[in-house]
């Protein structure tokens, strides 16, 4: 005797497919194809790894998920997994320097903690990929460390290397918490790669902890970050900043920085991508807010789930 398409075993796989396409539909907006374990790291519930893969395999046969080599994707493309290989080379590469890069930011005044952020954590990388950086300051001492940063970044322009050097997002040990609470901030949270700190990066995930709501399967990698070691130039800076004095500072940076990106939106300047330049700035974060980048993928991948699941309904009710 046949199941009916929606009995209780036929339902489960239904929505554990879904799952799936909805994980490679996310993927799918950077041409990111991805292997078995990490479709099942990234899935928004958790599931019996045997059914799973009877989900995956049950995609593949009715043509609505392709495979090459060991990665799967909802587009008939292998040169995505050409991609993908040649882009994880790079990003090893990458990852090596930005290291480096952690292992001298860590000395600036004010930083508690350092990780590796956008696509690179996602182990992807080309000829035009930058460092992004995550950084988290002492409390109310966000603007001090990040205009130190950012000074000396300026001098990088003259080596031709301010790519090596994109510290974009800022927050302080006053709020750890992530405000937007999404799928796009729980992967960029999930896949942040922490190179030094890990004590505060120990507070950050648990004050993080929501993001288990988006991805129950995926752990944190709070164990590749180093502890951060106080160098005495970093501690005579820190006292000199430490008052009353110091806090009024950090008022000041912050209005005034925060003018100038205002102006730079305003004006329509565009960054070294080709889109209008954008901050959104507090107190105790400073993060890029380039056109609204956030809303509209957000957007983007919606209509891109829409899309493949009404695809796949389709194919179900041909099939019954």
């Amino acid at each position: 005797m046949q199941h009916h398409p929606y009995t209780s075993i036929n339902k489960s796989l239904f929505v554990i497919k879904e799952n799936i396409l909805e994980t490679l539909a996310y993927f799918d907006l950077f041409d990111y194809p991805l292997s078995r374990a990490e479709i099942f790291l990234f899935l928004k519930n958790k599931y019996d790894f045997n059914v799973f893969e009877e989900a995956l395999k049950s995609l593949l046969n009715c043509e609505i998920i392709y495979r090459f080599d060991k990665f799967y994707t909802l587009k008939n493309e292998h040169n995505l997994v050409i991609r993908r290989n040649g882009g994880n080379k790079k990003a090893a590469e990458l990852i090596k320097t930005a290291e480096k890069v952690g292992n001298f930011l860590i000395r600036f005044p004010f930083v508690r903690g350092i990780a590796i952020s956008g696509s690179l954590s996602k182990n992807f990388a080309d000829d035009h990929s930058d460092i992004d950086l995550f950084i988290i300051t002492a409390e109310n001492k966000l603007w001090i460390a990040r205009t130190l940063m950012h000074c000396f970044k300026k001098l990088t322009f003259l080596a031709n290397k301010e790519h090596l050097f994109c510290m974009n997002y800022y927050i302080d040990e006053h709020n750890l918490e992530i405000a937007e609470k999404n799928i796009y901030t729980a992967i960029e949270i999930a896949t942040l790669i922490p190179l030094q700190g890990d004590l505060i990066f120990e507070k950050f995930y648990a004050k993080n902890a929501w993001t288990r709501d988006y991805l129950p399967n995926k752990t944190m990698r709070i164990a590749s970050a180093k502890p951060v070691k106080y160098v005495y130039l970093k501690r005579l800076l820190e006292a000199l900043f430490n008052n009353a004095a110091g806090c009024r500072l950090d008022d000041m940076l912050m209005k005034i920085t925060s003018g100038r990106w205002q102006k730079k939106t305003q004006q329509k300047k565009l960054n070294s991508h080709g889109i209008i330049m954008g901050m959104d700035t507090g107190k105790h974060f400073a993060k890029p807010d380039p056109e609204n980048f956030q809303n509209k993928l957000l957007g983007r991948y919606q209509c891109r789930v829409d899309k493949v699941l009404q695809t796949y309904e389709n194919t179900v009710a041909h099939l019954r």
